[in-house]
């Protein structure tokens, strides 16, 4: 397995096509693509910044990673997801260099909090903790080590409560 060396960046304008491929590559059903659009069409949610590429050397757009407006209780916070990578570039850090970019610009807006739904092997690499440990409680029942959350500034305080995911997320 080759090591790539990806260069993350914001999408824009032009990415739109590119972003629902990698999307429709990644998943088995069009959902995830559909999600990104219903998010991107929505003010409350969508976050200027927050929507991350990888591409490779030869300029191949192949990972993929969204933040977008949530709230915690009546605090703001963020939801990341859908996060995708075309199938060819699985495990080799596509992925991973999206996120961390997500990550990484969200922190620089002066976010503090944010909450994934997914792989608990996958996101702790990332720093995020079972979201319980926070006091965060989605809205929805699922298995504890599937709802995480990371704090982006350990200084400030984390605010608890139900998650209030975006229209578009449909819960």
């Amino acid at each position: 397995m080759s090591t790539t060396s990806w260069t993350a960046r914001p999408e824009t304008a032009v990415d739109v096509a590119a972003i629902r491929d990698i999307n429709l590559a990644a998943f088995p059903t069009p959902h995830e693509a559909d999600l990104i659009e219903a998010l991107r069409a929505d003010p409350q949610a969508w976050m200027p910044g927050l929507s991350w590429l990888t591409e490779s050397p030869g300029g191949d757009l192949s990972g993929y990673a969204l933040l977008t407006r949530c709230h915690v209780g009546d605090s703001p916070a963020l939801a990341l997801g859908p996060c995708a990578v075309r199938p060819e570039h699985q495990r080799r850090g596509a992925g991973s260099a999206a996120i961390h970019a997500a990550l990484r610009a969200a922190r620089e807006q002066g976010e503090n909090l944010v909450v994934v739904l997914g792989h608990a092997e996958y996101y702790p690499r990332f720093g995020f903790i079972p979201a319980s440990g926070f006091g965060i409680r989605p809205p929805f029942d699922v298995e504890d080590k599937y709802m995480m959350a990371l704090a982006l500034d350990p200084e400030r305080p984390v605010p608890s409560g139900v998650i209030r995911y975006a229209a578009a997320f449909g819960v």
